[in-house]
């Protein structure tokens, strides 16, 4: 169980990495932090690979422009908007060199393409991440990117479901509230996320939608039901990074166990440190006492082995 456990988290690098990695460790995502150069970054992936039990996702943001974690090895690309603006063989071109560099260094899985239509011109941490403030072309982007990075054997993974395009706060610090009816949800903000995919990141917000009592989607029975029972999404979903204040206020561990009996199959947590390997251990021993909670674990490990299978 306690295996099975470990394969639901995707964790930073930190002082409990290699223990982690030890005991079966889902994958590692990378920052800024750990990419000094080329050589370094390539080294580091090949020391992860030779530590880990079971084949990790070795994961990273590189969306292009303002998220972007190889700003210290070379120049930035453009972001989304701007790169889609430029045409789809801009794009095309852009994707192709991002996945291909990635291809290098060893990563398997990019939290990419942003499947968001940027509607609000006030988001404060969407914008340009997002392809347009018109769905259509956010699913032409989604679409084209996601081939892209398939044919160099980088997993996509369309985040932040169910849409942060028009929130008007920063989940990194706040639980923000989308306060818009279902039909308009489903025309406008959740329609790309219907496009082929092979991995969903769910995001902390609050949908009036789904939810009237405060809780964010990604710990949500109803938005992750919706992804799961309405567009019949049967991919791995994972969490945005578990440490944002969005969906800190629930508590780690009592977050971790909701997501999960929600739908919900991975986690982010940006740092392999104690207290993210005490909440691993606590779920394994919450695991024990509940059955329902076994089953979604069992369920989420054959998703998770399935994709690996098939991508990596």
């Amino acid at each position: 169980m306690e295996k099975l456990i470990y394969q639901m988290f995707i964790l930073g690098t930190g002082t409990e990495l290699d223990k982690a990695l030890s005991k079966g460790l889902g994958g590692v995502i990378f920052f800024t932090r750990d990419i000094e150069s080329k050589e370094q970054f390539k080294s580091l992936i090949s020391d992860i690979k030779q530590k880990s039990l079971i084949p990790p996702f070795l994961s990273i943001d590189q969306e292009g422009g303002r998220v972007e974690r190889t700003e210290n090895i070379h120049e930035r690309y453009l972001s989304p908007r701007f790169a889609f603006q430029k045409g789809e063989n801009f794009l095309a071109e852009q994707t192709d060199k991002i996945a291909h560099e990635l291809g290098e260094y060893g990563i398997n899985l990019n939290f990419a393409p942003c499947a968001d239509v940027n509607t609000n011109p006030d988001n404060p941490i969407i914008g340009e991440r997002a392809f347009s403030d018109k769905t259509d072309e956010v699913i032409q982007g989604v679409n084209l990117v996601s081939k892209i990075y398939r044919k160099n054997r980088i997993i996509p993974c369309l985040k932040h479901y169910p849409g942060h395009g028009d929130a008007d706060k920063d989940s990194h610090l706040t639980l923000p509230q989308i306060d818009l009816p279902l039909e308009v949800m489903e025309k406008v903000h959740i329609k790309p996320f219907t496009c082929e995919a092979d991995m969903i990141m769910a995001a902390h917000l609050h949908c009036t939608c789904f939810d009237k009592e405060v809780i964010p989607a990604s710990l949500s029975k109803n938005a992750i039901g919706y992804l799961r029972n309405t567009l019949k999404y049967d991919g791995v979903v994972i969490s945005d990074d578990m440490v944002m204040k969005g969906v800190q206020d629930f508590g780690s561990l009592e977050a971790c166990v909701m997501a999960i009996l929600a739908g919900v199959d991975m986690f982010i947590f940006r740092d392999a440190n104690s207290e993210t390997i005490d909440v691993i251990e606590r779920l394994a021993y919450e695991a024990q006492k509940n059955e329902e909670l076994r089953a979604r674990i069992f369920e989420s490990n054959n998703r998770i082995q399935a994709l690996k299978n098939q991508r990596l």
